[in-house]
């Protein structure tokens, strides 16, 4: 039987590796666009989804909207 070859060299496996032990963040912000899809797309649902909940809330209160 005949190995299979790897992916990816060993050697550049091992230089990552050490890269990402020495970063001093956290492990899902080390990565470059990862402050964008870990923390502002997250808060930026959260934050619509508060103001809809508000208006919602408003308008149930005044009776705006409501079908005749």
């Amino acid at each position: 039987m005949s190995e299979e070859t790897p992916f990816y060299p060993r050697e550049k496996l091992v230089e990552k590796q050490k890269f990402y032990q020495n970063v001093q963040k956290h492990t899902y912000l080390k990565g470059r666009y990862d402050k964008l899809t870990s923390v502002a797309i997250p808060a930026a649902l959260a934050a619509t989804a508060l103001f809809m909940i508000g208006r919602g809330i408003y308008n149930m209160s005044h009776g705006i909207g409501k079908k005749e």
